[in-house]
């Protein structure tokens, strides 16, 4: 076993990949991973794998579900580190989460940083520093007595169910403006 990083996808091939192949060769790097884990952990499962996350996240060990998710248009915007950190970041918790106890241990503890560092040869990153703007977008406008605010389509649910924003520096309500202001 070494602790060399997963090896290097050439960056001209990622960025000339459409998202249908760049989706493939993530499932590839996801198995350049599951395989590496195999060898200190044979009885590990395999990881199904879907591109479904939306949001700031780039991808999440979803333990429930039975696999790993990841962010399309991040790893899109984002491919050569979606390849040498989040796929390898996800694997860790993948693999952590299978050993005896694995359950009980906290997600981003020593362990996972073991894996991290010995495993993968990547250091041990909790978050990433994407530019989220296109995959969390924040297409409803509301305004205050000083400024213009962009919501989430999750935060303006909540206010079309009750819930009520504040400006930080105003302290006055938000109030929908009823146009997309992007």
């Amino acid at each position: 076993m070494g602790v060399s990083p997963l090896p290097s996808w050439p960056v001209n091939e990622l960025a000339a990949l459409s998202v249908e192949a760049l989706q493939k060769a993530a499932l590839s790097r996801v198995e350049q991973a599951w395989q590496r884990c195999l060898e200190v952990y044979p009885q590990l499962p395999r990881p199904r794998v879907w591109f479904d996350l939306k949001g700031a996240s780039a991808g999440q060990a979803h333990l429930g579900r039975g696999g790993l998710r990841f962010n399309p248009i991040l790893l899109s915007d984002n491919r050569t580190a979606f390849f040498d950190e989040v796929i390898p970041h996800e694997m860790a918790h993948w693999l952590v989460f299978h050993l005896q106890g694995g359950q009980r241990l906290k997600p981003h503890g020593r362990e996972w940083q073991s894996v991290m560092r010995n495993l993968f040869g990547v250091a041990p990153l909790v978050t990433h520093r994407f530019d989220i703007q296109k995959a969390q977008p924040a297409p409803y406008g509301y305004r205050c007595s000083c400024r213009t605010h962009q919501l989430t389509a999750r935060r303006h649910a909540l206010v079309v169910k009750g819930r009520r924003y504040r400006c930080r520096h105003c302290q006055q309500a938000l109030v929908y403006t009823a146009c997309d202001a992007s």
